[in-house]
């Protein structure tokens, strides 16, 4: 990332700073992609195509994937007991791999960093109570002003958590790693940084991204690049 990106940052309206967790906290999106695998295990056919599925949407929450892996995948009727039973089975499968789960690089101490700075938050994927009760467990929610997730989608968390604490879209920084977490900020209008990990190529548009990382790391080395450069 260069100065010229860094300086794109909006530092002095800035009031708040969202983050996504899968892949962008933690190292997560593997677990979770490989427990989809297991979870449908008795279908080894579309196992491939599922890991892709959550790979490409990981913003998105795990009930519109049970929803398009029975529509498109295995041609079956998805009931509202069917969908319960799969949302336990794959918290379960991944609950304990994420507490030993390691950080992206750099998070643990951008948290530390940021939290005194900026209120910060959470816009997941994830079924909300079992999000909060993960990061409680893993010792990193005192860090965060409040942690939303599923069923709400990136674009009405966001809409929601500007209207709750009086925030306008270009006081609020969204950080993330999927598709999904970028249409959220350009339909809320926020500001968007992505994170790319290295070797990896990007699966986002150059308009409306205003910077791209590698990992958190490398966007608290360059966060006051403006001021030491200015």
């Amino acid at each position: 990332m260069s100065l010229k990106q860094a300086a794109n940052m909006p530092s002095k309206s800035l009031r708040a700073m969202v983050l996504d967790f899968d892949g962008v906290v933690l190292e997560s999106n593997q677990i979770k992609a490989e427990a989809f695998r297991r979870l449908f295990s008795d279908y080894p056919e579309h196992g491939d195509a599922i890991v892709k599925l959550h790979l490409a949407h990981g913003g998105m929450s795990r009930f519109e994937k049970f929803r398009i892996i029975y529509r498109d995948f295995l041609k079956k009727p998805l009931g509202d007991d069917e969908m319960e039973r799969l949302n336990r089975a794959l918290g379960n499968l991944v609950d304990g791999q994420l507490m030993v789960c390691p950080f992206v690089r750099g998070a643990e101490e951008f948290l530390k960093t940021m939290a005194p700075r900026y209120p910060l938050f959470i816009a997941s994927g994830t079924p909300q109570e079992e999000l909060r009760g993960q990061m409680k467990r893993r010792g990193i929610a005192g860090y965060f002003k409040a942690i939303y997730g599923s069923p709400r989608k990136k674009a009405q968390i966001l809409k929601d958590l500007m209207a709750e604490f009086s925030l306008t879209p270009g006081e609020v920084l969204f950080i993330g790693d999927a598709i999904d977490d970028y249409h959220g900020a350009v339909e809320a209008g926020t500001p968007f940084i992505a994170r790319v990990p290295k070797g990896k190529n990007s699966p986002f548009p150059s308009e409306g991204v205003l910077m791209t990382v590698q990992d958190l790391a490398d966007l608290t080395r360059c966060w006051d690049a403006p001021t030491k450069t200015s």
